[in-house]
């Protein structure tokens, strides 16, 4: 399905960025070492599910609720962490959002490991 295989590639070139971000700039704004862990966690917990996301879309075109679920689970997960690393005041309410994005994103392993037969590619 191109459109997941697009979400999980500007997925994917976002989460190196805003991991850079959080690695350089965001060191100069905030002080506290959890937080900043929390950024790089949402950031390598993008990274990898962005992969896993255009994986899927090769492997197993039809599962899109596999994709969705990733897709779903890398917005809440990530987006959640990365606002309340920001400003954990003004954000405190999206706090529960990021253990349902963490349900999105075991959801979608769990529908992918149901796909009835990968596709997999043909070598040329």
């Amino acid at each position: 399905m191109l459109p997941f295989w697009t979400i999980g590639c500007l997925y994917g070139a976002s989460s190196v960025m805003l991991g850079a971000f959080g690695a350089h700039g965001l060191k100069k704004r905030i002080a506290d070492p959890q937080r900043i862990a929390n950024w790089s966690t949402a950031a390598q917990y993008q990274l990898i599910h962005s992969a896993a996301l255009t994986f899927a879309s090769v492997a197993a075109p039809g599962n899109t609720l596999a994709m969705s679920l990733f897709t779903a689970g890398m917005t809440m997960f990530s987006g959640s962490l990365y606002l309340l690393t920001l400003d954990p005041q003004r954000w405190k309410f999206m706090g529960p959002v990021t253990p349902l994005g963490g349900l999105c994103l075991i959801g979608g392993w769990v529908a992918l490991a149901v796909t009835k037969r990968p596709v997999w590619p043909r070598a040329r």
